[in-house]
């Protein structure tokens, strides 16, 4: 069935559909309340099928592409949306705009129902009315909570509470011993306003860091002195400055969206009772580059991906940078029916509401211009030497490592402008094999492309053959991802790595055939995807490592004299596994063994230990 004729079957219901170009990439996903309308309305059929008038030059481009179409019925609207979002996420489609997932950023909590609360930092969502969240917090969370005990004497640990005498923390100023009484619950809930207020006011923790620095300098504790001062960087680097107050006691969600040629840049602020609580921001990917981008599109990609998530902190309303003059119904729709609340999407026009989000703005555009400048050629290099079909920002590289077939392991290590740490990834594997342990891998991680959706570039420590299964694995799933591998040059089917005489090959993929490329050592490009497969190597070996000390542990306790193998299934029903056995007490293990066995382990230990 060819378009035009698959065009005339299309049903009357709510759906997601999606096109496809002569090739069979996805090119874009849609949704729509009534299918047969929306997706008829970007073709004309006179004199021959083509792209409407009056479609933008990106929407008309496109629809010029689209060979296929597809589509499923879902039972309404709201599911269409949200099924929509869902394979957005997934696929990545050319001509969508793509946000990354937000499910990572973290809360600072504050549980007042405890006597004496600490601020602690969270990704759980707890309904109760008597906590309180703080948040999200792209970055800074971490280094605003530590800054917050240096200055305040706060309850440093959430053991000490417990404690029947005042701790260290007590002795060293950092805390008022309200475990012995020696506050009392007004006076620490004066203190717990305080450091609340350095949540709300930035500058005012980095003038008060910036002192005790300056103390710590005179004092000759140099290092203490140069760890405020990079906390410093990052809660200046993670905050937008407003000075400004709302003068009321609103909680306010604002979004702002800048566009530059290649990329876009998502503002989010959130005020809570009338004041800057936090901040972050996310870059939209622009695949098809020189186009303008659908404005409404990304603030609705933004909106939503933003709030499909649990939230502990609703906003009375969402202020927007831009009007939105498409789907704004449904938008708040969605809202209401994801948290039983009415959450108005407003553009103000006028008042101190206008003032935030010239702010908002000004920042979108200073994001743009560091990211112009922080980007190098490299990314473009790659992108012409390699035929990609867009340019790479964000990496992944999978390494694999096992040793004669125990603690088999695959990792992923994640580049964006600096390796991700936290986006970091390792999976112990099953398959013995070097190609099934790669398959292995790469199909764990395109399983989760829904909750962290894929990169622009995977990079495969392997040859042909392992790059050839990585596109086999793209293609089964219909995901817009480009592949290339890296391996040793081989001579007579071996890798002459001896004395550095190996050199790196990288494969690629062009026109549906693999292609080679051999690049000198000094080339900056080779240089790049080095250090993401050594990265990768590097974190395969460690956690390969922490992996065998685990089994041999595991395997040194079955050959311990006078414990034998019943003993053994005794203490793992008692403990549950092989590191509590290591960790109990004598007393424990004497309760599940007897005496004379219990001395046996924990001299074994010792002396393991030792």
């Amino acid at each position: 069935m060819n378009l035009e004729e698959k065009l005339k079957e299309l049903p009357n219901n709510a759906g997601v559909y999606q096109y496809f170009d002569k090739e069979g990439h996805l090119l874009y996903i849609g949704k729509a309340k009534v299918l047969k309308n929306r997706v008829k309305s970007y073709f004309k059929f006179t004199p021959t099928l083509a792209p409407a008038d009056k479609l933008s030059p990106r929407i008309f481009k496109m629809i010029s592409e689209v060979k296929s179409l597809e589509w499923i019925v879902v039972p309404n609207e709201h599911d269409a949306l949200i099924l929509e979002n869902s394979l957005i996420k997934q696929l990545k489609p050319k001509y969508n705009i793509l946000l990354r997932d937000d499910k990572t950023y973290p809360y600072i909590v504050i549980d007042y129902k405890e006597d004496f609360p600490r601020l602690e930092i969270t990704r759980k969502v707890l309904k109760d009315k008597n906590i309180k969240y703080f948040g999200p917090y792209s970055t800074g969370a971490r280094d605003m909570l530590d800054s917050i005990y240096e200055i305040i004497p706060l309850v440093q640990k959430k053991s000490c509470i417990k404690g029947k005498e005042a701790c260290l923390f007590h002795q060293i100023n950092k805390c008022h011993a309200p475990c012995i009484g020696k506050i009392s619950k007004e006076d620490y809930a004066k203190l717990i306003q305080e450091a609340l207020e350095y949540i709300y006011n930035k500058s005012k923790i980095v003038k008060k860091l910036n002192e005790k620095m300056l103390q710590y300098s005179e004092e000759f504790r140099f290092e203490e002195a140069m760890k405020l001062r990079d906390r410093i960087k990052t809660i200046e680097k993670s905050q937008i400055q407003t000075g400004m107050d709302l003068a009321t006691k609103e909680d306010l969600d604002l979004f702002a969206i800048k566009v530059s040629k290649e990329k876009a840049v998502v503002v989010r602020m959130f005020f809570r009772d009338g004041k800057l609580a936090s901040s972050n921001h996310d870059y939209l990917k622009i695949n098809q580059g020189e186009l303008e981008i659908d404005i409404n599109e990304a603030y609705k990609r933004a909106i939503i991906n933003y709030y499909d998530n649990e939230i502990p902190l609703l906003p009375k309303e969402i202020i927007v940078a831009n009007e939105i003059t498409e789907d704004l119904e449904e938008i708040e729709e969605f809202l209401k029916e994801r948290f039983e609340k009415n959450i108005p999407i407003i553009y103000p026009k006028r008042g101190k509401k206008t003032q935030i989000i010239q702010i908002a703005l000004n920042n979108c555009e200073e994001l743009l211009r560091l990211q112009k400048v922080n980007t190098t050629t490299i990314y473009e290099e790659l992108k012409e030497l390699f035929s990609l079909n867009t340019t790479p920002n964000r990496f992944e590289c999978f390494d694999n490592s096992h040793m004669m077939g125990q603690a088999t392991v695959g990792a992923m290590v994640t580049w964006e402008e600096k390796f991700v740490k936290k986006d970091y990834r390792h999976y112990n594997l099953e398959a013995k094999d070097e190609y099934a342990q790669m398959k292995e891998t790469l199909i764990r991680r395109s399983e989760s492309f829904e909750k962290n959706p894929a990169p622009d570039l995977w990079v495969i420590d392997g040859g042909e053959t392992l790059l050839k299964l990585a596109i086999d694995i793209r293609n089964s799933i219909g995901v817009n991802l480009n592949i290339i591998a890296i391996a040793k040059e081989k001579l007579d089917f071996k890798a002459h790595r001896a004395k550095g005489s190996a050199k790196d090959i990288v494969f690629y993929e062009l026109n549906n055939e693999i292609k080679r490329v051999d690049l000198l050592p000094s080339d900056k490009r080779l240089q790049f995807i080095q250090r993401l497969r050594d990265e990768a190597h590097r974190f395969a070996i460690s956690f390969h490592k922490k992996q065998k000390r685990k089994e041999d542990s595991k395997i040194s306790l079955l050959q311990i004299k006078g414990i034998g193998e019943a003993k053994i299934k005794k203490l793992l029903l008692y403990f549950g596994e092989f590191e509590k056995i290591k960790n109990a007490t004598f007393e424990e293990l004497k309760n599940v063994l007897n005496e004379k066995d219990a001395r046996i382990l924990l001299n074994y230990f010792n002396n393991l230990e030792g």
